[in-house]
């Protein structure tokens, strides 16, 4: 028999097949996918003023602690049927799944307790971006000189040499 909490449907990470947090029993520590780790795994521990993750890569063990304020919140992304919450991060090698389901009450109510829990914001799930378009290459500006040498004077010599003109050469002889 599992142990009941007091939140609606979440479970412990490792109870069930889906990941689904519970975000009133923090601190937790859970396994995730990272596809650049050995084994492509990476352990999680979720507090609520910090984040560790851990893993392996080549063989280097390493441990990266991030502040939960420098994330930048919580997003729903939707995955084929299903939808997920991730706590994202500016690097995506550092956001964290928090849980997924395919009610969307559900994940409508985790959403905003974990959004209050880290006191983040509720990030709506970004459009993919266009391309920027491409730069005009022709244009009437590219022809004139660079900006530093537009500034610069025409320098002079110091050791000007003096020019005689129409006067006739000495030339000493035998």
């Amino acid at each position: 028999m599992r142990r009941q909490t007091p939140t609606s449907g979440f479970n412990s990470a490792g109870s069930s097949r889906a990941l689904r947090l519970d975000p009133l029993s923090l601190p937790v520590s859970f396994h995730a996918q990272d596809a650049r780790a050995d084994g492509g795994m990476r352990q999680v521990e979720l507090h609520r003023e910090h984040v560790v993750l851990r893993r392996a890569v080549r063989g280097m063990r390493m441990a990266v602690n991030v502040r939960v304020s420098d994330f930048l919140g919580v997003a729903v992304r939707g995955i084929d049927d299903a939808q997920m919450l991730v706590l994202v991060h500016r690097d995506p090698a550092l956001s964290i799944p928090l849980g997924s389901s395919v009610d969307a009450d559900e994940i409508a109510s985790a959403w905003q307790m974990w959004s209050d829990i880290f006191h983040l914001p509720q990030l709506a799930e970004e459009a993919p971006l266009d391309p920027a378009p491409r730069r005009r290459r022709r244009n009437a500006i590219r022809q004139r000189r660079p900006k530093f040498l537009v500034r610069r004077r025409a320098g002079f010599r110091l050791d000007a040499a003096s020019v005689h003109r129409d006067e006739r050469e000495i030339i000493a002889r035998d």
